[in-house]
This record gives C-alpha cells, structure tokens and sequence, in this order.
C-alpha cells in the first residue's frame, strides 16, 4: 500500500505568508518521510485563507523530488483550456509524473462566485474533462456544449501521460469514475463498512467497463502519535469538538502501530493509496507525525 500525503490549504493566520511557510514546510517534511505523493486540494470564494493549488503546488514542487504530485480540479468551476495550460506547465516543472485529481465539487456559494451552474455538474464535468485530456494530447478542440471556445490547443504540454483520478462518493458518480478515470478518490468522510462496498462496486464497474485502474485511493484525516497518551492528548480534543461532522470511526488517529493496522485494513478492502490529510493544525504536531509516517511506510512495505 501506498501512503501519499493532500496538504492542508486553509490557515487561519493574520500573517499570510506564516500559512504558505507552512505549507512548504509539510511538504518538504513529507518528501523527507519518502511519502509516494503529493497533491493539493481545490477551493475558492472562501472567508478565510486559502492557498490556491497551482501557485502553492508550483512553490511546493521545489521541495518535492520525483515522486507523483499534482492537484484537485473541480472541473465545472474551470475553463477547460485554462486547466489544461496549468496542468501542463505544473507537469513540466514537476521532477515525477503528473496526477490530476478532478471532481464536480458542491457548494452554491462557490459555483455562484465562479459563474458555474450548480445544476450542470455531471454535463460539465465530462465535458471539461474530455476537453482537457484532448488538449493535453496535442489536439486543437472546440466545444459548443456547456463550455463555447474554438481552435484551442495548448503549449508546454506534459512530457509523460497525465494520470486522472475522479472524485466521488454516490454511486453513479463512482461509475463515472470507473467509466472515465484512471482511478478513483474516495471520500475522507466514508465509514469503513461504505468504503469496502464502494471499493467493491468501483472494482466491479472497472470491470463491466474493461478498464484496470492504476489505483484505488481512499483520504483518511489522521494524526499519528508518539503514544497513546499523546494522541489522546492531542487528537482527543479535536474529535470531542467534531472535526469537520465527521464520524470518528472515518478517521486514524493513533500509534504507529495502531495506524499501520487502519491502514492494513484499507487494503484488506481492496485500497491501494491511502491518501493523508491531518486533522490538527498544530504545527509542530503535525511536523511530528509526518517524521512517524515513514515509519508507518516502512512497516507497510514490510
């Protein structure tokens, strides 16, 4: 199993440069790990601070190394041709290969801030991202559906295959994933009993659509402790408030032995990536479990 790292992008800081140091300083902190990837996520018209994902990734790529990198695209919020031009130049700067993260993102506040139509999630979606993959491949496109653009075409493009993998949670957008992905991102809020039947119905739509994913990818919020005193003591608080509604039994919080044995579990579950956000924002902390997570790998690679 692969442990592959999402950053964190909000910090709630007066000092907007104190959230972007550290940002650099977990990545380098997760290349140091030897964690097998790196990606950030995708949001915008937020209250508070938030580090976009090409401009910060651009930045965090100088720490990274060659292993996998990339970054989240809720497509229906983005002009096609503009994707494709900041995936190509990421890919190019980027020492490894290029993993686009896409989904149809949520939100009316958002979709309303960036002029996209809430209800034209799944029509764009597809057709953003046929777009995308056909400039990416050297074609000139137009379009005349939810997007209007003629004899587009892009320049760098990517020295290696752009690999997609699609976000999703219901099932029908789980088999849009199957159909159109090269692998599939599942949700950090999924209980594990829904995240072993998802993995199985993903598996079985691969097949009915003769396609062989390259991974199958789960985000799990953790923190991983020096002891169990110290996760208590650090991780307890966080979940007796209710990070994020989620229920705890989504999380990993734990030793380093306890942590190995979630994520065994995830790939007893058909897993191959498991895909780390922490739930804390102590810095230090956080620093702390990321030095943990290589020993986390290691006992997975054992």
């Amino acid at each position: 199993m692969k442990v592959g790292i999402s950053l964190t992008s909000a910090y709630a800081t007066p000092d907007a440069r104190r959230g972007a140091r550290m940002m650099i300083e977990r990545a380098a902190a997760a290349r140091r790990a030897g964690l097998d990837s790196l990606f950030l996520g995708d949001h915008h018209s937020t209250g508070s601070p938030y580090y976009q994902n090409v401009p910060m990734l651009g930045r965090l790529l100088a720490e990274w190394g060659d292993a996998p990198a990339g970054c989240l695209f809720l497509l229906p919020l983005w002009q096609p041709v503009l994707v494709a031009e900041q995936v190509g130049t990421l890919a190019a700067i980027a020492q490894g290969r290029f993993i686009l993260q896409c989904g149809i993102g949520d939100g009316a506040e958002q979709f309303d801030a960036m002029g996209a139509n809430l209800k034209h999630r799944p029509s764009a979606f597809e057709e953003g991202l046929d777009a995308v993959r056909r400039l990416l491949a050297g074609e000139t496109v137009r379009s005349h559906g939810r997007y209007h653009f003629d004899n587009a075409r892009i320049a760098p493009r990517p020295p290696d295959p752009v690999e997609v993998w699609i976000g999703a949670t219901a099932e029908p957008a789980v088999d849009r994933a199957a159909r159109l992905g090269d692998a599939w991102l599942a949700s950090p809020g999924l209980l594990p009993e829904r995240a072993r039947a998802l993995a199985a119905f993903y598996l079985e739509r691969c097949r009915a659509h003769g396609r062989a994913p390259s991974a199958v990818a789960i985000r799990r919020d953790i923190y991983v402790g020096e002891s169990r005193a110290d996760v208590e003591a650090t991780a307890g608080p966080v979940l007796a408030r209710g990070y994020r509604g989620f229920d705890p039994a989504a999380l990993v919080t734990g030793t380093i032995d306890e942590v190995v044995q979630s994520f065994r579990a995830l790939g007893a579950m058909g897993y191959t990536d498991v895909i780390v956000r922490h739930l804390i924002d102590d810095q230090p902390k956080v620093l702390d479990s990321l030095r943990r997570l290589e020993q986390v790998r290691l006992a997975l690679r054992a």
